[in-house]
């Protein structure tokens, strides 16, 4: 009886079968990273309406939301004597960290908060920012570290003027020393800004912690000036001739950006969360960023 040995693949069958498996992960692969960004864009959004709601329960407190951050200052917008801590420590109680305790009264570079200003927060992180630096040193003038804080992607909407010039006389609802009551929205909650993200590669200095005082923040743009204490938490529009929409190309590391596509993603004053387009025209942008400006917001 005759005995049959079983045929093997020859070389060229084995190059079609390699091929086409290279051909089908190509296929896939795109679609695999579009439904993981998707997912990574979905926790992003949970993460702004979870500070939303933790904004609203502080506001159904105190019947105010909190401050941008709290800084005493000698003069109108002059510099900032500290302590410094921003919206994002205010509202901890209310994202189910009511562990973690502060003394306002007391500065964030005191060691008493070491452990507490470096503590990384899930929902102050958007999934989708590979930061590169969970924790950064903030510097004053001459270089020297004050302290270090953690990494956060997402800050507060001052409205329009520059945070680091114009800290007390905000036009948004978050700036220093100011508790605005829902009230003082007169735009309407849906139609005014109140958080937003950062990318890490456009503005590696952000956090949730606070303005620390008499620190620095370096521009990516070495043509620009240096950034004051405000910029680390707080965010403004530009005026309309800045087009400083979000994602833009300008480089401002106080801006609003995304490791998102095609846009940026908001928080509002009611608690909803949208994504800004970055086409947005900057009329409807910077009406956007005011809590009171009587503009017409248009479409975005």
């Amino acid at each position: 009886m005759a005995s049959h040995s079983p045929r093997a693949f020859t070389l060229v069958e084995l190059l079609v079968v390699i091929a086409i498996i290279g051909v089908l992960v190509a296929l896939l692969l795109p679609a695999i990273q579009a439904a993981r960004e998707a997912a990574r864009r979905s926790q992003c959004k949970n993460n702004l309406k979870q500070i939303g709601l933790a904004l609203h329960n502080y506001e159904s407190t105190r019947r105010t939301f909190p401050p941008g951050y709290t800084s005493a200052a000698t003069t109108l917008n002059g510099p900032g004597t500290g302590p410094g801590w921003g919206w994002g420590a205010y509202i901890l109680p209310h994202l189910e960290e009511s562990s973690i305790q502060f003394d306002f009264t007391k500065p964030i570079t005191d060691p008493l908060f070491d452990q507490i200003r470096t503590l990384p927060l899930t929902v102050f992180r958007c999934p989708s920012d590979s930061v590169e630096l969970p924790l950064f040193p903030v510097q004053d003038s001459g270089k020297t570290t004050l302290t270090q804080v953690t990494f956060s992607n997402y800050v507060g909407v001052a409205g329009t003027q520059e945070v680091t010039d114009f800290p007390d006389t905000g036009t948004g609802v978050l700036f220093r020393n100011k508790s605005i009551a829902i009230k003082q929205i007169t735009d309407g909650l849906s139609h005014t800004l109140m958080i937003g993200e950062r990318d890490s590669h456009k503005s590696p200095e952000t956090t949730w912690v606070g303005a620390i005082t008499n620190s620095v923040i370096p521009p990516l743009n070495p043509t620009y000036d240096n950034e004051g204490p405000p910029v680390l938490i707080l965010t403004n529009t530009g005026e309309v001739a800045d087009d400083r929409v979000p994602n833009n190309s300008l480089d401002h590391v106080e801006d609003s950006n995304s490791a998102h596509p095609q846009g940026v993603h908001f928080m509002f004053a009611d608690g909803s969360v949208q994504t800004i387009n970055n086409d947005i025209d900057p009329t409807v942008w910077v009406a956007l960023g005011t809590r009171a400006g009587g503009e017409s917001n248009g479409s975005y």
